[in-house]
Parts: structure tokens; C-alpha cells; sequence
């Protein structure tokens, strides 16, 4: 006779199984501006060191440039340039997360300076708050939501919307505008 612990394992299906691990997605987190930020890790191919980038004429100035990975040209993203108006200060910890964002129009591959990789997450949905209203360092359309990393947070980014081409192609009009000057 089969115990009813037994009998519920043997009934574990292949489809709850997927649905568990897919209840919680692994989210690789780095570094940007000083604020930890969170990718969904299906979403990244891999992570190098900063290497060369190549400047091009007439980009917005958060795309960096370019980089050859593997004899391929990927554009690099400076997200704190993006967010902050400067770019990331290169040093020994600073990498380029390769991440393939789903948007019609758009390079299959993007590169994102980091100034330093944090960790592997596991989150439910559930560990996922929503974004806040204010306050936020981006703008909120930018984030998917909040996971708790020890007693802060992490941003977790919507790379579909952040790396849209209209989205870094419209940054360099951000950064002609004028800015207010601080007393």
C-alpha cells in the first residue's frame, strides 16, 4: 500500500514541476550610479569584462559605443549616463552584461556597463514588490519592481521598455535639454 507522501510525490506532474521553477526566476544583479539593479538571468547571455568600446559619431550619449564580442557588434549601454546625465567610471570591477531584450527593431544582443556584478537571486512573483511612485533614481516605466536584497532593495529593470530603440535613441534629447542649476 502507498502512503499518502509517497502517493503526492509520485503525482507531481512534469507541468507542476515547470510551474515551480518558473514561480521563481533566477535575477542576476549589479551595480549602476551606486543603486543595485536586477535582470531576469533567462534574459542575459553573459557577462565580460570592460574591454574596448568603440565610440560612435551622432549616438545618443547613453549608447557608449560599440564592442566586438566574438568577431560580433554589439552596442553598449551606459545606463548611468542614461539615468544621471555622466558616464560610469571605468575600473577593475566594471564588466558588460550582454542582455537580450525582446523588442522589434532592436540589436538581438546589448551590452549594459556595470560598474560591479552583484549575485544570483531566486524570486517568486511574490517577492517582487511593486515599484514605487517616487523617489525612484529612473522613471518608474522602467522597472518591473522591488526585491529585497538583505535590508535594501534591488530595481528590478523591464529591459523590453528600458532598451527599446525609441527609448535610447530619445536620450539624446533628454540630454539637450537644459537643466535647472542648483543654487
Amino acid at each position: 500500500m502507498t502512503s499518502s507522501a509517497t502517493k503526492g510525490r509520485d503525482s507531481f506532474t512534469a507541468s507542476e514541476a515547470a510551474a515551480v521553477d518558473e514561480a521563481r526566476l533566477e535575477h542576476l544583479t549589479f551595480f549602476i550610479g551606486g543603486e543595485e539593479y536586477a535582470v531576469d538571468l533567462h534574459r542575459v547571455r553573459e557577462v565580460i569584462r570592460y574591454d574596448t568600446v568603440t565610440r560612435v559619431p551622432q549616438l545618443p550619449p547613453a549608447i557608449r559605443g560599440v564592442t566586438n564580442l566574438r568577431g560580433r557588434v554589439v552596442p553598449v549601454v551606459d545606463l548611468v549616463t542614461k539615468f544621471h546625465g555622466r558616464d560610469t567610471a571605468v575600473d577593475g570591477r566594471t564588466c558588460i552584461v550582454l542582455v537580450e531584450p525582446r523588442v522589434d527593431g532592436g540589436p538581438p544582443v546589448l551590452g549594459l556597463i556595470t560598474e560591479a556584478v552583484g549575485q544570483v537571486l531566486a524570486l517568486a512573483a511574490a517577492d517582487i514588490a511593486a515599484p514605487p511612485v517616487f523617489a525612484a533614481p529612473i522613471r518608474v516605466e522602467f522597472l518591473r519592481g522591488m526585491a529585497r536584497v538583505g535590508k535594501k532593495f534591488a530595481l528590478v529593470l523591464d529591459i523590453d521598455r528600458l532598451l527599446a530603440p525609441a527609448e535610447l535613441m530619445s536620450s539624446a534629447l533628454a540630454q539637450d535639454e537644459p537643466t535647472a542649476v542648483e543654487p
